[in-house]
């Protein structure tokens, strides 16, 4: 089954993923504003977002057509946008939250 990925808003930049994708897959874009298929670069995760078109470092991050976060280097269309290329715009914590997890930094688990 092909995965697909659901872009909220016109003018978002980045869709989530509804199921696992494998690297060089093609997914489909569904949702009011979707624009056919994007190819993963890499493994993308349910629920993570992907980039629907290329995004120049500096340039913001849109979803619900609205700017969540902003790029901190360029982001190739079909690229997993996540904490590694992409800072938030809520507050300075939320960008710096472990990478896998999401969980803050100074948090310790036994």
């Amino acid at each position: 089954m092909q995965p697909e990925c659901f872009q909220i808003c016109r003018e978002d930049n980045v869709a989530t993923l509804l199921r696992d994708a494998a690297s060089a897959t093609d997914i489909r874009v569904i949702g009011e504003a979707a624009h056919g298929t994007v190819r993963s670069i890499e493994p993308i995760c349910i629920g993570h977002k992907i980039a629907v078109v290329p995004v120049a470092a500096g340039e913001a991050i849109v979803k619900y057509g609205f700017p969540i976060g902003e790029a901190i280097r360029p982001i190739a269309e079909g690229e997993w946008v996540h904490l590694h290329n992409c800072r938030s715009r809520y507050d300075a914590v939320s960008s710096e939250l472990d990478l896998q997890t999401g969980a803050r930094k100074e948090t310790r688990y036994a």
